[in-house]
Parts: structure tokens; sequence; C-alpha cells
């Protein structure tokens, strides 16, 4: 997934000519933290955040006033996990988009790259989840597969994240069954420890409450 899929045109620039209250308007009526600030030909020159914003000197201060050397952006060509790391490392709601030599084609909100990662996850997609732990030393994605898929269950999606210093390995699969019983004891048994499962008799509902609630505070 290329992050030239995901280009929202919703987000409006500001000009650095602009006052700080009529960019604030902007942002509050976009609803994110961040806006690009693109000149007069069309040029990415940076980014203001809303703390920037209300720490300026003034309502009627200047955009330009609060620029930076070099504006934050992303390539259209990136990939949705590249793009994702630039948002976190800056702490972004925005992601501006530029060609090579700097022209503004868009940008790429955190909310829309959220639902984009639920889609992968196919957490709107009937089934379990199980959330797992094991030692990195001993995980094998292709062993775990198969060990699941050998009870006619499939996996619908997978995710890993990296060991913390205790080298433990933490996995959340989301599986096209309701019952999980069975899968669960042939993974115990190879010494994978389940720490949660989610099953659409219960907890589905609760999960879906918690993405909603999630998403919705994204968008304050």
């Amino acid at each position: 997934m290329l992050i030239r899929n995901l280009i929202h045109q919703g987000v409006v620039p500001v000009k650095p000519s602009d006052t700080v209250a009529h960019a604030l308007d902007l942002l509050y009526e976009v609803r994110v933290r961040h806006l690009p600030v693109v000149d007069r030909s069309g040029m990415l020159v940076g980014l203001v955040s809303e703390e920037q914003l209300l720490n300026a000197s003034g309502p009627e201060a200047l955009v330009d006033t609060l620029l930076g050397l070099e504006p934050i952006s992303g390539s259209p060509d990136l990939h949705i996990f590249e793009a994702t790391k630039i948002i976190i490392t800056h702490d972004l709601t925005v992601l501006p988009i530029a060609s090579d030599d700097h022209k503004y084609l868009g940008a790429v909100r955190l909310h829309d790259i959220f639902n984009r990662f639920a889609k992968m996850l196919s957490t709107n997609e009937s089934g379990a989840i199980l959330a797992l732990e094991v030692a990195s030393k001993d995980y094998s994605l292709s062993k775990l597969v198969y060990s699941i898929e050998q009870n006619d269950v499939k996996i619908l999606s997978i995710a890993t994240e990296t060991p913390e210093e205790d080298g433990v390995l933490r996995v959340t699969l989301k599986l096209d069954a309701k019952d999980t019983s069975r899968v669960r004891h042939v993974l115990e048994h190879q010494g994978y420890r389940i720490v949660a499962a989610f099953s659409e008799e219960g907890t589905d509902e609760d999960l879906r409450y918690r993405v909603e609630e999630f998403m919705r505070y994204l968008e304050v």
C-alpha cells in the first residue's frame, strides 16, 4: 500500500501570509492538530502545529513567522509503514505529501492511516482474536501458521510486537473461527502463552466499541 492512495484533499493548507487566527479557524474546522503551509506557487514550505499557533505573539501574527527551516513531508511512493514511522517520530496528525521538487500534492491524516490498518488487520471481519506471547527465540511464523491451519482454521491477519528487554514476542491473530478452544490447546502445548481471547459470542461488540472510541479520540 503506497501512501499516494491515502492522500486526502480535505486538509486545506494555509499560506505563509495567513494570520494565526485564520490558521486556527481552519485547523479546528478540519479537526487536526497540524496544517501544511503552501506558498502561492504551490510549493510546500512548512508545517504548523496547534501548539505553535496558540503560542504565537497574537492572532494577527503571520504563519510565516512560525516556520522552521525544513518542512516535514513524505513522498507519494512511500509505503504506509514508512509514512507511519514519520508520523510517529514527529507526533503528527497530518503528513504533507510532496514531490521531489517540493510541490505540494495533498496530505495524509493519521485518522486515514488508522482506518487502513484496521482494514489490513481484518477488524471488520467475523472471527475470533487471540493474543499470544512466546520467547522470540522460539517463534516461527511458518510453524505457527501450520499449527493453526491444521485445525481447519484460517488466519485473517497477524501482527507482531518487537520484543523488549524480556525477549518476549507478542503476537495478535485474527481467525475465521468462533470457537478457538482446540487452537488454543495446540498453541499452549507448543509453548505459547495465551494472553487474551476474544470470540464473536461475547466480546466483538466491546472490541468494536473500543475501536470506535479510539477513532473519535484521533479526530479531537
